[in-house]
């Protein structure tokens, strides 16, 4: 399987709270306040409000105060939104609820919806998010019709095994695909946060894919004497390479893009959207270039 962890979670009065998962203001607020926070909060992670604004977004958000997630959490929607924003039923449900409301329904044909989607079996794909791709590293050409964004961990086994079917997806689809890649770095792997700074800062000279491909082909050894020797087979500034490294000049844009992760619904590594969507099956080629040839026409 492809989700194998999630990030660490603490307990606060008996409910899960996911680490990285909040701005610091709203951690703090979350660890100081517990279930209060949640009810206060007018703009949950990941929830969409375009179209909606004054009573109807008022409206919208007392539905997603009162009506359940049904991913098992025993929260409100909401609540699920600011405590766990990588829930891809919460979003998906707090999506119909902002739909639902555009359309004009009242709160029990809404409930009704809700109900409706939560029997649905799950999908392969989830329906399309806004994911923000300035600055990320692609490969591929600029003009390709499917955009396939990873957000993946260095010294996962995973995403490792990921690599070479990604590689024959664009094989097997030469033009047609372009790939951005996001840090997502789990807390479990040791050397995983330092070997993404160091794939930063290799793309800082323009050797980020280049970099990429050695740390996947070297794994599991991402151990500082290592990185250094890619570094130098790759001919970087080797004064610049390790005054960037060293200074963890990058680690705040690890952050912001496991951060960005989490609100879009990532809960492993590594995770996979396409066009938006996010993928929900077995990462290999030939199930892959299947989908997105039915999915994208």
């Amino acid at each position: 399987m492809n989700f194998n962890y999630r990030p660490a979670l603490i307990v606060c009065e008996n409910r899960r709270v996911t680490l990285r998962k909040l701005s610091l203001p709203l951690l703090f607020a979350a660890l100081c306040l517990g279930q209060a926070t949640w009810q206060i909060v007018t703009d949950p992670p990941g929830v969409d409000w375009n179209g909606l604004t004054g009573a109807k977004k008022a409206g919208a958000l007392r539905v997603l105060q009162s009506e359940s997630c049904t991913c098992g959490c025993s929260m409100k929607l909401a609540e699920c939104r600011v405590k766990d924003p990588s829930c891809s039923t919460s979003r998906k449900l707090s999506a119909a609820v902002v739909k639902q409301t555009l359309a004009g329904k009242d709160s029990n044909a809404i409930h009704a919806e809700l109900e409706r989607i939560a029997n649905e079996p799950p999908s392969v794909l989830d329906d399309p998010i806004k994911i923000n791709l300035a600055g990320d590293p692609m490969l591929g050409p600029a003009n390709a019709r499917i955009t396939i964004v990873e957000w993946s961990d260095f010294q996962c086994p995973y995403c490792w095994k990921a690599v070479q079917q990604l590689k024959e997806v664009m094989r097997q689809m030469p033009g047609e695909v372009k790939v951005y890649f996001k840090q997502f770095p789990l807390d479990i792997h040791s050397q995983a946060e330092a070997a993404s700074e160091a794939s930063l800062a290799a793309q800082a000279q323009g050797k980020f894919w280049e970099m990429h491909d050695l740390l996947y082909a070297g794994f599991p050894d991402l151990s500082r004497e290592k990185i250094l020797s890619h570094a130098k087979q790759l001919n970087l500034d080797m004064k610049k390479f390790t005054a960037d490294w060293d200074s963890h000049k990058f680690k705040a844009r690890v952050h912001a893009e496991e951060q960005e992760g989490e609100v879009a619904g990532v809960s492993g590594t590594p995770s996979f959207y396409f066009n938006g969507r996010k993928y929900n099956g077995a990462f290999d080629a030939q199930t892959v270039v299947a989908l997105l040839k039915k999915e994208f026409k």
